[in-house]
């Protein structure tokens, strides 16, 4: 079963990879063809440009992650520090993503109709509370290595 659950890591992995690559060309593209039609809407197009491929890169680093910790390795985390700087990397990259596409679309209602602000800013309220999460995460994981390592040591 565990092969199993490999392959299909390693197919998901795959997949995620290409239409990362593929949204990656898709925002790429979008001020390449700005650029030729008006340089008015060239702004739009690059801060469009700049969501996408920070989506891109978020999708990419959950499809690494995959590989790395489904694909790749064969044992189970050691430790808790390991599993807690794991998770950690995988979150930070999501919280990234999440900030950086709450400040684009700051950037592109401002401009335009800001009554439409409340996404955004929810956006930006959301991966600060994340944030704050994985700060009381971080803690309580260190107390309980602490703890554990407290317990292991003779008296």
């Amino acid at each position: 079963m565990r092969f199993l659950s490999r392959i299909a890591f390693a197919i998901a992995s795959i997949v995620l990879i290409v239409l990362a690559m593929t949204l990656m060309a898709y925002g790429i593209s979008g001020p390449i063809i700005a650029m030729r039609n008006s340089w008015l809407g060239m702004r739009d197009a690059v801060i469009q440009a700049v969501s996408y491929v920070v989506i891109a890169i978020a999708v990419f680093d959950v499809a690494k992650y995959f590989v790395e910790e489904e694909v790749v390795q064969t044992k189970g985390k050691q430790t808790l520090a390991e599993a807690r700087v794991s998770l950690t990397r995988f979150i930070t990259t999501i919280i990234i993503a999440v900030f950086i596409e709450g400040l684009v679309g700051v950037f592109e209602v401002s401009n335009k109709s800001p009554d439409e602000m409340f996404y955004p800013v929810f956006l930006l309220l959301t991966a600060t509370l994340i944030v704050l999460v994985l700060g009381i995460y971080q803690r309580m994981s260190i107390d309980a290595e602490k703890e554990r390592k407290e317990k292991d040591l003779p008296e």
